[in-house]
């Protein structure tokens, strides 16, 4: 999972997919990812669309690219904690969003990425699978 983690912040503008109310993809940048304990995790507002989308299907997808050649495919099961020690911890890594977004807000909150498949590929290496 350090590897991925790794790769996001490296990169740090990622796209995550996930179904909307009909049935349908919806697919937007985000760019929130953070280790708390063993456990990836992506924040959001309670107000937004994604919020309501993961909530209702949380079977999400993420895809991130270096730019050199090499993109990050990552399958997940978005399980909310909506902890203020979780959202906090996630929270300290991006001081930007601070301003935004206060833990215990009652917008805040934080995905935890369980039953993870992630795919490092490219087009000259056969993918290489890490699961968390």
């Amino acid at each position: 999972m350090d590897e991925v983690l790794e790769f996001l912040k490296a990169n740090p503008t990622y796209f995550l997919a996930t179904v909307d109310a009909d049935g349908n993809p919806q697919v937007r940048p985000f760019g929130t990812c953070a280790k708390v304990g063993d456990t990836l995790y992506i924040q959001t507002g309670k107000v937004k669309d994604v919020y309501k989308q993961m909530k209702a299907h949380p079977e999400i997808a993420l895809c991130g690219w270096d730019g050199k050649g090499t993109w990050l495919r990552i399958e997940a099961t978005a399980v909310e904690d909506d902890s203020v020690e979780t959202n906090t911890a996630v929270l300290a890594e991006y001081p930007s969003l601070q301003a935004r977004y206060t833990p215990g807000d009652g917008n805040c909150t934080v995905f935890a990425l369980t039953h993870a498949t992630a795919s490092f590929c490219s087009f000259t290496a056969d993918p290489r699978i890490v699961k968390f």
